[in-house]
């Protein structure tokens, strides 16, 4: 007796998993719920282990089931790339694409980029998460990561696809009331608004300028993990900043804070990270292609 799951079985899994129902499953699916529920038993019965919680309004993943949804993803991903790979056809990008960012740049920027890609491909189904943490791409079964600042992981491919940079910058209120720094050392005295991202070791900020590049060890009575509430606290006063120029661009031009140290700035380009074996994804480089030519038209790009 075979015993060895199907693939469509598998699919059928996480379709529920994601939908976190049977009957939503069925619905998108265009079956009946006793036919998920049918095909889910014997999915279980094949690797002998029970993959989900069943409540009367939900259903969620067991620890056995999280280990197989997480091989599923992989094996089915395999499985479409394959089909990619002997296709003559130009095929349309389908399937579940898991995009990943960090909450600013994501809200403001990825995010209307997505609405129009999806618009574009409808056959694709996308998933975007916003995470100010450092993300383990294969582990979490992310394919796309777009990431600002340097990216360390040699087993990624990383695609520059649009130049961008954080600089120095405070509230007038803040200069006047506490002078303006002559010299990247001069920081240690004044307060500074620090923010644990991805890429940046707290409080320690490394610029480049007239000498090279250079490091400051920076502090103040305010800090966060939302870069959006740093820009917001420097506009109120509360110290000065190092963020991205796409975000602090309108802030810099409507006057609301100005350039400290203009010298000095530190390179954060955008960056598309996804694991190797994705590289002949249709899907990947598509939406690859799309964010490039988005993030790089000139009426969305701060200056």
């Amino acid at each position: 007796m075979n015993n060895r799951p199907l693939l469509e079985d598998l699919r059928l899994f996480c379709i529920v998993v994601r939908k976190q129902s049977f009957a939503a499953s069925a619905l998108e699916l265009g079956v009946s719920k006793a036919f998920v529920s049918k095909r889910i038993a014997l999915l279980e019965a094949s690797l002998q282990v029970k993959l989900l919680h069943r409540t009367t309004r939900s259903v969620s993943l067991t620890e056995n089931g999280d280990i197989v949804q997480q091989w599923a993803q992989r094996i089915l991903e395999d499985v479409d790339q394959m089909a990619e790979a002997v296709s003559s056809a130009k095929l349309t990008p389908r399937g579940l694409l898991r995009v990943c960012t960090s909450s600013g740049f994501g809200r403001n920027r990825v995010s209307p980029a997505i609405s129009a890609f999806a618009l574009k491909y409808p056959s694709l189904e996308i998933q975007l998460e916003l995470l100010d943490r450092p993300v383990d791409l294969i582990g979490e079964g992310f394919h796309l990561d777009i990431r600002i600042g340097e990216v360390h992981e040699s087993n990624l491919i990383a695609k520059r696809i649009a130049p961008n940079a954080r600089v120095l910058c405070a509230s007038p209120a803040y200069l006047k009331k506490h002078g303006t720094p002559k010299a990247l050392a001069d920081l240690v005295s004044h307060r500074c608004i620090v923010i644990r991202e991805r890429d940046q070791d707290f409080g320690r900020w490394k610029l480049s300028g007239p000498d090279g590049t250079e490091t400051v060890r920076v502090g103040g009575p305010l800090s966060a993990n939302n870069g959006e509430l740093v820009h917001r606290w420097a506009i109120d006063g509360h110290g000065i900043i190092l963020r991205s120029i796409w975000d602090v661009g309108p802030s810099l031009e409507n006057g609301d804070l100005v350039r400290v140290l203009p010298q000095y700035r530190q390179e954060a380009d955008v960056w598309a990270v996804y694991p190797s074996r994705l590289s002949s994804s249709a899907k990947v480089r598509v939406c690859v292609q799309f964010l490039e030519q988005w993030l790089n038209k000139p009426a969305r790009r701060s200056r």
